[in-house]
């Protein structure tokens, strides 16, 4: 299966389709009026799509299990057909698309079996996704004309006699996102952490390193009195991500806020856990401009 452990949970929604087509009137005032030889047809085929949801990834293959935490299903009759419509909820990490559209198929497969004895003629029609929200799609970032610059905070780095690998990492996510970069290296000093801070011209400041609990790790105390405002709940998300992946994720220190209109980020040194902050808020944390450029024109 496709690797979804990186993504962060969302709620998800989506709505299938199928059209069950009958021959004649006698099969749908049957199906209204409950006499159909095996019985309801439409409580069974609706519980029928309840299981054929909750049991999709046991029959496709790349399917994730995933909990599923509301199943819908409605008919609509027009004519000689019967439309049938499966909504699917949940709060999760990828999208439920297939489930609603699985779930649909075995409504409508279920009603041609109920329905066969008493018609010879009974076909399935269309089965597609009629909508979906939730994932990438539903909170598209433009990211266009966006400039970062990040800052490596680290004695050993600034010195040679260290690689940096935790800069690099994050300035490959944001040329994922389309957002030029230019990364620097300074000591864990606060002089020069104010100094990178007060000068950069770039729209996000990402600095990584120096927020741990050692002793040189001097990074968010030098930059929180410089913000003019915190942005908590991205810490929060960069923090929480973290724990779900590591325990020792509780020690970081990570800051979020802006200053003069600037998106400013303080991340861990590690490799692991600059990427992992990364990927806990970008690119949603980059609606924060527009919102910004919204307060400028009121």
């Amino acid at each position: 299966m496709v690797d979804i452990t990186h993504k962060i949970n969302t709620l998800r929604e989506a709505t299938a389709i199928a059209i069950v087509r009958t021959s004649n009137e006698d099969t749908i005032k049957a199906l209204q009026e409950n006499r159909v030889p095996k019985g309801n047809v439409f409580e069974m085929a609706r519980a029928a799509g309840l299981l054929g949801v909750k049991k999709t990834p046991e029959l496709l293959p790349d399917c994730h299990p995933l909990p599923i935490e509301y199943t819908g299903i409605e008919y609509e009759i027009n004519g000689l057909e019967i439309q049938i419509s499966v909504k699917v909820k949940t709060i999760y990490k990828t999208g439920v698309e297939v489930e609603a559209m699985h779930g649909a198929s075995i409504v409508a497969l279920t009603m041609y079996d109920m329905l066969k004895p008493i018609d010879k003629n009974v076909e399935i029609g269309t089965i597609k996704l009629q909508n979906k929200k939730g994932g990438k799609s539903s909170y598209k970032i433009d990211a266009e004309g966006l400039t970062a610059k990040v800052i490596v905070c680290s004695d050993t780095i600034s010195k040679g006699k260290g690689e940096d690998k935790a800069g690099k990492a994050i300035v490959s996510k944001l040329e994922a996102l389309g957002i030029k970069s230019e990364r620097i290296i300074i000591p864990d000093e606060p002089e020069e952490i104010r100094s990178a801070l007060n000068s950069a011209d770039a729209d996000i400041l990402i600095f990584t390193g120096g927020t741990g609990v050692g002793p040189r790790d001097v990074t968010p105390e030098t930059i929180e009195p410089m913000l003019d405002l915190k942005l908590k709940g991205v810490e929060e998300q960069m923090r929480n991500y973290g724990q779900q992946r590591m325990p020792y994720a509780m020690l970081s220190r990570s800051v979020a806020g802006i200053k003069d209109g600037k998106v400013v980020l303080a991340l861990p040194g590690s490799t692991k856990g600059a990427a992992e902050c990364m990927d806990a808020i970008f690119p949603h944390v980059l609606h924060v401009f527009k919102v910004i450029e919204g307060k400028r024109h009121d």
